[in-house]
């Protein structure tokens, strides 16, 4: 039942996907935020509160619900999956603004780019130059695609084999959200009340996180350049700081052949990129970047081929484990 229920979500989601302003994400903003400001005293010990409530609480809640549905009707259960994995996972949530980045890269409009890729990452782009630009939307659609479609399909389908059904794509959401939630509070708005609710959401979402991305970078080799990928895992994924998202990057940029990394202009990636001095590239990259050729436009087409290649991957494998047991 999860590859039925993964495919239907898939399809209702390329023909009616949630709009950009939608009201789930309104809904975990304020979740969120009442949670922070109402178990949040200042002390260490509430921050472990504030993470387990926003986190935990509904992922227990879809838990419990989906116990309750299956009890009485197979096909409602697949109805309440469908439903909860079109609000977790898909493209569609992200690849709006990557569509209209491609268009203005295609368009030569640089100013466009750094206004929706400012827009997108809430970040100052102004003074990036085209390359940096590039490497940026590259970068983070790919880890996009991670946390939206390959992290959510992998925490769905272990949870789904212990009869708890979409309390996984639940799980990883939110916690990959909050991480999120609380790096914008403290670089936007300056706000959290405890510095340390976002070193442990984003510890906690790494650990959630270990092994979905190491699967991710896996796909990408297999339907890429899986020596060079391979390669750039074990060499290059130190050059970001956060490891999941350099494991996922390197493999990525060798199943495609494209150097990703290098110098980030100042305070445009604080969160994930180093000062890149000193770097493993391979011969003829530039200084810090993995080893490849300079990314071009049109590699994104390649960087799109690469992921929709691996979603079919996961699903055949998926399609090939459910039959085998009905079979079975």
């Amino acid at each position: 039942m999860s590859f039925f229920a993964v495919l239907i979500a898939l399809l209702i989601e390329q023909l009616k996907p949630l709009p950009r302003d939608n009201w789930v994400h309104h809904r975990l903003v304020v979740w969120v935020g009442w949670v922070g400001r109402n178990f949040d005293a200042g002390k260490p010990r509430h921050v472990w509160v504030v993470w387990c409530v926003s986190v935990l609480t509904p992922t227990l809640l879809v838990a419990l619900a989906y116990l309750g549905i299956s009890r009485y009707s197979l096909v409602l259960a697949l109805l309440f999956d469908v439903a909860v994995l079109y609000v977790t996972l898909g493209f569609r949530q992200f690849s709006h603004y990557f569509t209209d980045l491609r268009e203005a890269l295609d368009n030569g409009d640089d100013n466009e780019v750094r206004r929706l890729l400012a827009e997108w990452l809430h970040l100052d782009a102004g003074e990036l130059p085209h390359t940096e630009v590039l490497r940026h939307v590259v970068e983070h659609a790919l880890l996009a695609a991670h946390r939206h479609v390959f992290g959510v399909f992998f925490w769905f389908i272990v949870c789904s084999a212990l009869g708890l059904g979409p309390a996984g794509a639940v799980l990883f959401r939110m916690a990959e959200f909050v991480s999120r939630y609380w790096a914008y509070r403290l670089r936007a708005l300056d706000a959290p009340d405890n510095d340390r609710l976002l070193e442990v959401s984003r510890r906690l979402f790494g650990l959630i996180d270990l092994v979905p991305a190491r699967l991710t970078a896996f796909g990408f080799a297999v339907v890429g350049n899986f020596e060079e990928a391979v390669n750039g895992w074990r060499r290059d994924a130190r050059l970001w700081q956060q490891p999941n998202e350099g494991i996922i990057l390197a493999a990525a940029a060798g199943a495609v052949g494209v150097q990703l990394g290098g110098d980030a202009a100042p305070g445009v990636t604080p969160d994930r990129s180093k000062p890149f001095s000193g770097g493993t590239a391979g011969a003829g990259a530039a200084e810090g970047s993995t080893a490849g050729v300079p990314l071009q436009s049109a590699h994104l087409q390649s960087v799109v081929g690469l992921v929709w290649r691996s979603v079919v991957l996961w699903m055949l494998l998926l399609a090939l484990l459910t039959l085998a047991n009905i079979l079975g």
